[in-house]
């Protein structure tokens, strides 16, 4: 996963839909709710004329955490709520989600780096959970590929975790 500051990015081996419909899944498990959706490319078709990539932002909100930035300070509303992206760009899926700390440092109230933290930390999981058919590919590869720097620890626990969650035959 890369953070570029302002977004937590991965660039999944996931058609967009499938990307979508995960980013969804994991948004709920981690409490969000997906308040707004934009597809930015029909918005840009209907509106320019132009034709671009897919790319879907899903406006996220976790409602605990909302109420305690904006009990901290109502002007963080304008921030809200948390974008998640999907698009293809170049041909390849990127899933991108803000980074809350980032963009609450601009307002300077350290009421809300709790928050924030909170918040980034969840999405950051999000976005770096993978896909349960990689945990199986994974698996199904003896377990070597932790061994091999395929994945890293945290990737392999969440694999674990995932595995874990699975319904038993």
């Amino acid at each position: 996963m890369r953070d570029s500051g302002i977004a937590f990015e991965i660039k999944p081996d996931l058609p967009f839909d499938e990307a979508v419909a995960r980013c969804r899944a994991e948004l709920a498990r981690e409490g969000f709710g997906v308040l707004t959706e934009i597809d930015i490319q029909a918005k840009l078709k209907e509106k320019l004329g132009v034709d671009v990539e897919r790319n879907l932002i899903l406006g996220a909100c976790h409602p605990p955490s909302a109420h305690r930035a904006l009990q901290a300070m109502p002007e963080v509303s304008v921030l809200l709520p948390c974008n998640v992206a999907v698009a293809v760009e170049s041909g390849q899926t990127v899933v991108r989600a803000m980074n809350p700390a980032e963009a609450m440092k601009m307002l300077g109230n350290p009421a809300l780096d709790e928050v924030a933290a909170e918040v980034g930390a969840a999405l950051r999981r999000v976005v770096a959970r993978p896909p349960l058919v990689v945990a199986h590919r994974v698996l199904l590869r003896g377990g070597h590929a932790l061994a091999r720097g395929e994945v890293d620890q945290a990737h392999a626990d969440v694999l674990v975790e995932d595995l874990q969650e699975l319904p038993r035959r």
